[in-house]
């Protein structure tokens, strides 16, 4: 009986034992492309394949930097540029319409080894909003300019300028003259030197995402800091200069070597009444939740329950990746030292 007693003692022993905690990579990459309605029915399968192939070269794009020793500050950079190029998503070229006919965009970047940051909105005419939110952290007193300020220091930082045409495309012109349309309000007139329809980037059948269309970045470098990067067009027909979460450190973009480093798509003004990215990496911290406990507490049950839509993706310096999210899909990927690589869309995949 005593052996059988010490073969179950050792049993439990073993079933209570933690299991090992996976080794923190050399480095890692968190993306996403926006979250909303996203679902299979809503697209055909060129589209989802188009949209699958950004996520891909973006993600490529960003583990090229940190796999030569690039700092996850160049990641994040460097991987939003990617996707500010990419006519699919909200960011950049591909960013949706203010109401009057306008493409304003928003970005920041966040160091969570330093904690410095910097962010801009209402840009019109620098082609790569993230690069110009770096600037004015590394080039300014100041963390955040906005509209024509903004723009003029892009300039004199010798920054690309473009023509404001230069981001429009025809499927997010179609989606703002649709929302005017059942808000009653005039459709602006056509941009100067916008291309024609007829010559215009077009799709399939696009998903309800005009909502919550943002690119985001959060990457773990060899010397084991962390970064988070958002950029966006904010939301399709916007009015009075909106502004959404994704500049606002802390609510949509926040890193802290100390917790984690976190990127927000949705309902931007949901996100800034909960500070959804400080309030994750505070859990972290000063809670000591992992980190997917502590991400589906804001997304799943804060945010649930003020009724805001949207998700996040984060990651901490020892290593664990995660996203969260309550819409039916978020354009995503990850990709890690010695772990496999991971692109998804839709609500029912990893």
């Amino acid at each position: 009986m005593i052996r059988r007693a010490l073969l179950a003692l050792g049993l439990l022993v073993a079933l209570a034992a933690p299991a090992a905690a996976q080794e923190r990579p050399k480095w890692a990459i968190v993306i996403h492309g926006g979250a909303g309605v996203i679902e299979r029915a809503n697209m055909d399968a060129k589209t989802e394949a188009a949209y699958r192939a950004g996520l891909a070269t973006a993600l490529a794009e960003g583990q090229r930097v940190l796999e030569r020793g690039g700092s996850a500050m160049d990641a994040v950079e460097a991987t939003i540029k990617v996707l500010e190029d990419d006519p699919l998503f909200n960011a950049g070229r591909g960013a949706v319409f203010t109401a009057e006919g306008r493409n304003e965009l928003d970005a920041a970047i966040m160091d969570g080894a330093t904690l410095r940051a910097g962010s801009v909105a209402g840009v019109t005419r620098t082609r790569h909003p993230i690069s110009l939110a770096r600037t004015v952290m590394e080039k300014s007193p100041h963390v955040m300019l906005i509209g024509d300020g903004a723009d003029q220091f892009a300039k004199q930082a010798g920054l690309e300028q473009v023509d404001p045409a230069y981001f429009f495309t025809e499927r997010r012109w179609e989606q703002l003259e649709k929302a005017l349309n059942a808000a009653r309000l005039p459709i602006p007139t056509r941009p100067i030197n916008a291309p024609s329809a007829a010559k215009s980037l077009t799709w399939g059948p696009q998903p309800d995402d005009h909502r919550f269309g943002t690119v985001g970045v959060v990457a773990l470098d060899a010397n084991g800091d962390i970064a988070a990067g958002t950029s966006t067009g904010g939301m399709t027909a916007k009015r009075w200069n909106r502004v959404g979460d994704a500049p606002i450190i802390g609510a949509g973009t926040y890193a802290d070597n100390r917790s984690c480093a976190v990127s927000a798509t949705g309902s931007g003004e949901y996100f800034i009444r909960l500070t959804v990215a400080r309030t994750i990496c505070a859990l972290v911290q000063y809670k000591g939740m992992s980190l997917q406990a502590a991400a589906d507490e804001v997304v799943q049950k804060q945010l649930v329950d003020i009724r805001g839509d949207g998700g996040i993706i984060a990651l901490t310096a020892d290593g664990q990746l995660v996203w969260s999210f309550n819409t039916p899909g978020m354009y995503r990927a990850q990709a890690a030292a010695g772990r496999p690589t991971v692109i998804s869309i839709y609500k029912d995949e990893p």
